[in-house]
């Protein structure tokens, strides 16, 4: 098939993804699966999208919908359960349907993206104090700054925020911004584009944010776009003259995947991980891929550590989780019962091994993991599901390897 069209099926998923917008029973081995909270869909919240930022034994989230004006919240939930909300987005001028991670910085405030509201309707930079007290920080004009977040942000040593948009740019195909630190206490923060995609094949509508490492790179993916318009993993380098973009990797959308909505992270040697929702066993037809990009003598090598089963985008949609050389994620509507998994990936040094740490039911135990997962001092995994659940509007969830 040829790949303008399929990067319109690119498209349509990914406005679908922006759009949905009780003990389970133990597998037979050692770990269990608990869901924690259940959401009401009322002012608790309902339908998270993204998963955690942890601190000690506190979970700092947010769900998409629900609050009492439908909007979205931003909670905090202790390690039984208990949730308190933070804030209530109204819909207005501070904003709606907050769909990323939060990011903390050193005086323990809260850092997000609303997909809507703002002073356009094309979503809003936000702080959060843990006593609950929202400013918002930018709103998006929703032209050439950019339109749309869906994704959380990066903050730098001195407080500065790093992300992209979806929408917006020249293109309309999404950018990736900066908002600095004021200069002065109680001034304006102000934003800053560095780069806006749409040309020269470099990628379009980036769902994920970006990574930042220690000398101060951006790195990230984008859905679609590129030379086969199955998406990029690009990376961003800061200069005298401004930033400049490069194409670290182009998806086919064949054995190497298609259509990232994950992210990248970091390990100690600064090599880089990542997920694509599409591809990789069965070409087109598979369920993602999960690879590696590593750096030597100037180069990026790609290499695809394992390729997932499924069909279509069932993949992993969010960052994965690196801990003591094994992988940690959660996929979309794979599985038994088409509802999604929680699985560890293993290096055994020559290849990587599955292990599907729990299989969702798609009812009580809810229903498609769109969320990174977070671990504690314990090594207990935490995540949330978009749907299912007591009353439908999704849950989070402990694993217990």
């Amino acid at each position: 098939m040829r790949a303008d069209s399929m990067t319109a099926k690119a498209r349509r998923v990914l406005v679908l993804a922006l759009l949905l917008g009780a003990v389970a029973a133990p597998l037979a081995r050692a770990q269990t699966f608990t869901v924690i909270h259940n959401f009401t869909g009322g002012s608790d919240g309902a339908n998270p999208l993204a998963g955690f930022l942890i601190e000690g034994t506190t979970l700092y989230g947010t769900a998409s919908s629900g609050g009492s004006s439908r909007h979205g919240v931003v909670f905090a939930l202790n390690e039984s359960g208990e949730e308190t909300v933070l804030h209530e987005f109204t819909g207005g001028s501070d904003g709606a349907s907050p769909e990323g991670l939060l990011v903390m910085d050193k005086a323990g405030n809260l850092y997000g993206t609303t997909r809507l509201g703002g002073v356009s309707d094309a979503g809003a930079v936000f702080k959060v104090t843990r006593k609950g007290a929202e400013t918002v920080l930018y709103s998006f004009k929703g032209k050439a700054d950019g339109a749309n977040p869906v994704a959380g942000l990066a903050i730098d040593k001195v407080g500065n925020l790093y992300g992209t948009t979806t929408k917006g740019g020249p293109s309309n195909d999404g950018t990736v911004f900066e908002l600095a630190v004021p200069k002065v206490t109680g001034g304006a923060w102000r934003e800053e584009v560095l780069h806006t995609f749409g040309e020269d094949k470099d990628g379009a509508s980036p769902v994920a944010g970006v990574t930042l490492d220690a000398s101060g790179n951006l790195y990230g993916t984008t859905a679609a776009g590129g030379t086969y318009g199955y998406g990029t993993v690009f990376q961003m380098t800061p200069s005298s003259s401004g930033w400049k973009e490069s194409v670290l990797h182009e998806f086919e959308l064949q054995s190497d995947g298609g259509v990232p909505y994950a992210g990248l992270v970091l390990d100690s040697k600064g090599d880089l991980y990542g997920a694509a929702t599409d591809g990789g066993a069965g070409g087109a037809n598979g369920g993602g891929t999960v690879f590696e990009l590593t750096h030597a003598n100037g180069t990026w090598k790609f290499t695809v550590l394992y390729r997932l089963s499924g069909w279509g985008i069932s993949g992993s949609w969010r960052n994965l989780l690196l801990v003591s050389g094994k992988i940690y994620a959660s996929t979309h509507c794979d599985g038994t019962h088409n509802a999604g998994t929680v699985y560890e990936l293993t290096d055994s040094g020559t290849t990587w091994t599955y292990k599907p740490l729990y299989i969702l039911n798609g009812s009580s135990d809810g229903m498609f993991s769109i969320s990174n997962l977070v671990a504690d001092s314990q090594g207990n995994l935490y995540g949330t599901t978009l749907e299912g659940g007591a009353h439908g509007s999704g849950i989070v969830f402990k694993v217990t390897p």
